[in-house]
């Protein structure tokens, strides 16, 4: 019998637990079925004979050790000993599962039982499971995480980005392929080339190893010796296990697309009806025994769903479902600064402010992680890090490899694990590529399944500098429309420090943003000391009655050469300072003040921030405005690189019209 190999020395009693581990989650989809033509779940991506590949993979590895599962991975949440009744009430939508009827299916995650909730996108978890890896790395953990993938997922660049990271840093982590023949209704054969899927491994220079994916003890034996190869050797490893999948890519779908003789030849191969077989012809168990235990699962089954059913009626809490997109903050007061002239400080640079605050979180935190690229011995291509490396060292100070996505990724499992982490965008046009881990992993992982990702991206912003159009973009508002980021723009040094400071601390994902222009143009007194600006507060930076222009970045700086050139025009200047959340006390107040608003960014007009706040103000504050709300932006064109041409395009050049038009309202 094909499983005698694989035994090893597993007791009688252990391959019995090992049969009833892998038969449960069979029993549990087959009633999943009956619910869902019964029209009591709304959707189903069945395991059914891929159940040896989770079971096995889960069983093997210890209860503390991150998993990163995809849709058909059923046998990782009952092989980790989840509530049956809690998982029912999951899939039926309910309050009471584990994503409080936020997530569908398998999306969601349990810090308690160390199991990271996907995103539909098939390739980011895998760099999350790079940062886990990184965090056991740093701790000296003997401990692997694990990710899985499919074969369609093989082909993404996250598949890349991750296996590169991960063999480049020498992470312990085992990326699991499970190439079950198709992506969705595309065959391997229109998918990829190589033979293997195992075949990329040695791109990376990683060992790799192709296994039955249908037999639970070659699956089981193989994840517990390449768990010891990665601890001992602190390197990642690829494994694709070959297997099938007996229903379509989900429910609706279907399988027409899938030859009928697929179906036969892997029905020979079912993993449960194999076992059960080898345990049999072994003596091991006998089929009275299997009877008993398919009878005890069965009423186990209907008492667990009894339960789930038994819930009270889902009821929608508004103000909580709008509480519990960030993660809440504890506030130190005394981290507070409200007035920098009663405490030491010093006259720097807007770019020396925000090294100061990147050196005192590192001393202050020693679990911050700086990643990015080129930011160790070169420092930076700003040089803010320049140094950091030699105080901090290369296991805090990390240059990354070009490859944004898997850094973001690998910053949100190092979260997991209790770590902060700064991720320096070489230049914040960059972020495109990784858009997708920001914006759907980031971003909703708080509101979807309770983890707080307490990650800061760094982003060199703005134009200016003559840099063209992919160095000089102002793509704030790109993120502003995401529920779960906060985004601060300082445009002074006290500002550069306090709110960099205040990010680090938050446990929310903030996006940092930092104007290139000003990081040597711009000085201004900072206290010497650790302290926070409140994330979410704008301030008054200069005070008139005419008009009130909202603005930040390099525009407060526009707007205040402005009124000092026309001392005959009072001009209310507000800095935002946050962009999400906004501070719409502020806004209000400064509508109240003048009752004629010019709302100024660099950003491009359509759709920029301005709009948003203009169209926040016209419904809540227009019996206040004594003329219409007006924007002055930059022209709906790329940003071009002659600096004739950038001048003509940046808002600054409009400015004065649109004052002018403004006060003869």
């Amino acid at each position: 019998m094909q499983f005698q190999q694989h035994r090893s020395n597993l007791s009688n009693q252990e391959l019995m637990n090992i049969y009833k581990y892998l038969l449960l989650p069979r029993m549990i989809e087959e009633k999943m079925l009956v619910l869902l033509r019964q029209g009591k779940i709304s959707k189903w991506f069945s395991g059914i004979g891929q159940e040896a590949i989770a079971v096995g993979s889960t069983l093997a590895l210890h209860s503390d050790e991150w998993i990163m599962p995809l849709h058909r991975n059923l046998g990782v949440f009952t092989s980790r000993n989840m509530p049956l009744s809690k998982l029912f009430m999951q899939w039926q939508g309910n309050k009471e599962g584990y994503s409080k009827g936020r997530e569908r299916s398998f999306h969601f995650g349990s810090k308690e039982y160390f199991i990271c909730g996907m995103i539909s996108h098939l390739g980011p978890q895998m760099a999350v499971a790079d940062g886990v890896a990184l965090a056991y790395k740093l701790n000296n953990a003997n401990k692997v995480s694990v990710a899985y993938t499919g074969d369609g997922g093989t082909s993404e660049g996250d598949f890349h980005e991750a296996l590169n990271v991960a063999a480049v840093w020498n992470l312990p982590v085992i990326f699991i392929i499970e190439n079950n023949g198709y992506g969705l209704s595309t065959p391997v054969n229109e998918q990829y080339r190589c033979k293997n899927l195992i075949d990329k491994a040695i791109g990376y220079g990683i060992e790799g190893i192709a296994i039955d994916g249908n037999n639970i003890l070659a699956v089981y034996d193989t994840i517990k010796g390449v768990r010891e190869y990665c601890i001992q050797h602190q390197k990642p490893y690829l494994i694709e296990c070959k297997t099938f999948r007996m229903r379509g890519h989900e429910e609706a779908s279907g399988t027409k697309y899938v030859p009928k003789e697929l179906f036969e030849e892997w029905e020979q191969k079912d993993p449960i009806k194999n076992y059960e077989a080898w345990l049999i012809n072994e003596n091991i168990i006998s089929t009275n025994e299997i009877e008993n235990i398919k009878n005890n699962f069965k009423q186990y089954i209907e008492s667990e769903l009894l339960t789930a059913n038994e819930t009270k009626k889902f009821e929608v809490n508004t103000t909580e479902e709008l509480n519990e997109v960030y993660a809440s903050k504890i506030t130190n007061n005394k981290e507070q600064i409200t007035d920098n002239k009663k405490v030491p400080s010093s006259q720097i640079r807007f770019i020396d402010a925000i090294k100061q605050a990147l050196h005192q979180s590192l001393q202050k935190h020693n679990n911050l992680i700086i990643m990015g690229q080129d930011i160790a011995e070169y420092g930076g291509a700003f040089k803010i890090t320049e140094g950091f490396v030699n105080e901090f060292g290369k296991h805090r100070i990390r240059n990354t490899p070009i490859c944004e996505s898997a850094i973001v990724g690998t910053a949100l499992g190092l979260c997991l694990e209790g770590y902060k982490s700064i991720v320096e965008m070489q230049f914040a046009d960059f972020v495109s590529v990784g858009f997708n881990q920001i914006v759907n992993n980031l971003a909703k992982i708080h509101y979807r399944w309770g983890v707080a990702a307490n990650v800061v991206i760094r982003m060199p912003t703005g134009a200016g500098v003559g840099a063209g159009p992919f160095h000089s973009q102002s793509n704030e508002a790109w993120f502003m429309h995401v529920p779960g980021l906060k985004i601060v723009y300082p445009s002074t040094p006290e500002d550069a420090k306090g709110l960099l400071i205040a990010a680090v601390n938050d446990g929310n994902p903030v996006l940092y943003f930092e104007h290139k222009l000003l990081y040597r143009s711009i000085s201004g007194l900072v206290p010497n000391e650790y302290y926070e600006i409140e994330i979410g507060k704008a301030t008054t930076v200069n005070k008139g009655t005419d008009i009130t222009i909202i603005t930040y970045g390099a525009g407060v700086h526009w707007a205040l050469e402005y009124a000092t050139q026309n001392k005959n025009i009072s001009i209310e200047i507000i800095d935002l300072r946050t962009l999400l959340p906004l501070d719409y006390d502020a806004i209000k107040n400064a509508v109240a003040k003048t009752g004629k608003v010019l709302i100024l960014h660099e950003d491009t007009l359509t759709l920029g921030i301005g709009a948003e706040i203009s169209a926040w103000i016209n419904e809540h504050c227009f019996e206040m405005l004594d003329a219409p709300v007006l924007r002055c932006a930059s022209l709906d064109t790329p940003i071009p690189f002659n600096t004739e041409l950038e001048k003509n395009f940046l808002a600054k050049a409009r400015l004065h019209e649109h004052i002018k038009k403004l006060l003869n309202y």
